[in-house]
């Protein structure tokens, strides 16, 4: 098996992260045989680089390459792109065309965000993987084709599977060998070593000194989230580069390069750096869902304290009588008269003046259950924006991905 540094050497991966190590080796392992390859990670991890190594590790370095970003190919066209078409099968078909299954054959194939793939093309994607044959848009004829596809995605395939939304069948048989990349955050330990790379890479590139950090400012980059990875980190080395006067890179001077961290990211607890943000941002709703129920109950308070305080305004008001009655209590000659305890929403007696009829308290019954407060919040969100779900996330303060999971959890339709 090929030494892991000089497949990092290679392909320009920088790192010693054990996750790192683990991924690579896989894919140096898988990269002899001709098995699916289904790659996962976040957006900007470099999943890519991944593909091109189990190419050029295996028996078809020598044949044809071709990375497909799915979900940059309009649904209308996916099919003609991947498996080609005869001419006038559709409307501008002038020719006929060869797809990328026919061109690269011999070779290997790399579709990326393959969750964006439509029902009908995984269905076509399916057969090629299973038998090798393929049929052109507008035609009926068989072809075959010897291509081995690694796919690569940053959604969770199993909750599309299960929204229905990615076959159950392709899913497994493209699963034939999972790679995860780590998130630039899952290897602290390489953030430095990454951009320390890339900042001499710029100054060689622009002509200037490389940019250091002092240790402040190292720990400010090795604290930073990196929402968007590796592909970030080099944007913002890329910037300091070229935009600071000072090439010595202060804790402050680095801060005002790097975007404000999110307010829905909640501090981390000593010793939890591995806390996943998907539990930040759980935590974050529940504190949004009990200070909206603190709201709610210190308004009805008041709300309780007015009405009896003030006979006549309740009065004005028949739906606090048929509620009163539906208690056991009156309005009678301009005073309230109860038969049971009056307790807050919160649980807790209301302190009433001496001058009041009321010989005992009510008991005001509201659902303080969480998950409902939560359906309704995720409720109120959608119809606020119109269904966008990207919008009510944000609003939320939790990612889309939590969104999405809780839409089904709750059985909500958009």
């Amino acid at each position: 098996m090929t030494d892991l540094q000089s497949i990092k050497n290679r392909f320009g991966i920088i790192g010693n992260a054990p996750s790192l190590n683990f991924a690579l080796q896989v894919a140096a392992q898988v990269a002899a045989t001709d098995l699916t390859v289904l790659i996962n990670g976040e957006s900007g991890v470099g999943k890519e680089v991944f593909s091109q190594i189990i190419h050029h590790l295996s028996a078809r370095k020598h044949n044809p390459f071709i990375a497909v970003n799915c979900g940059a190919i309009p649904e209308g066209t996916i099919d003609s792109e991947l498996f080609g078409h005869e001419k006038g099968s559709f409307t501008g078909a002038v020719d006929s065309r060869k797809g990328y299954f026919e061109a690269v054959n011999g070779g290997t194939i790399f579709l990326d965000e393959v969750g964006e793939l439509p029902l009908g093309t995984q269905a076509r994607l399916l057969r090629v993987l299973e038998t090798g044959e393929y049929i052109r848009v507008g035609s009926s004829k068989v072809q075959r084709t010897d291509v081995r596809v690694v796919a690569a995605t940053n959604r969770d395939l199993l909750q599309l599977v299960q929204a229905g939304k990615f076959r159950e069948d392709l899913y497994y048989r493209l699963n034939t060998v999972p790679i995860r990349v780590p998130a630039l955050h899952d290897r602290p330990e390489d953030i430095h070593l990454l951009f320390r790379k890339f900042a001499a890479d710029f100054a060689n590139k622009y002509k200037t000194g490389s940019i250091q950090l002092d240790e402040a400012a190292q720990r400010v980059l090795i604290e930073y989230p990196w929402p968007g990875n590796v592909r970030e980190l080099k944007n913002m080395a890329e910037q300091i580069s070229v935009l600071a006067k000072d090439k010595n890179i202060t804790a402050t001077q680095l801060k005002q390069f790097l975007p404000p961290v999110s307010a829905n990211r909640m501090p981390v607890l000593a010793g939890s750096a591995t806390q996943s943000s998907e539990f930040a941002n759980e935590r974050e709703i529940l504190y949004k869902l009990f200070f909206d129920m603190k709201k709610d109950v210190t308004e009805l308070k008041r709300l309780f304290l007015d009405m009896i305080q003030n006979p006549e305004l309740a009065a004005q008001h028949p739906q606090f009588i048929h509620e009163l009655q539906n208690m056991g209590g009156s309005l009678d000659g301009g005073s309230i008269t109860l038969s049971g305890p009056i307790v807050s929403p919160a649980a807790s007696p209301i302190s009433m003046p001496a001058s009041s009829s009321l010989d005992a308290h009510v008991e005001v019954e509201e659902s303080l259950n969480i998950l409902d407060k939560e359906r309704e919040l995720i409720l109120k969100a959608l119809k606020k924006h119109k269904s966008k779900r990207k919008d009510a996330a944000a609003d939320l303060g939790i990612s889309e991905r939590t969104l999405y999971r809780k839409l089904k959890e709750y059985n909500i339709e958009e």
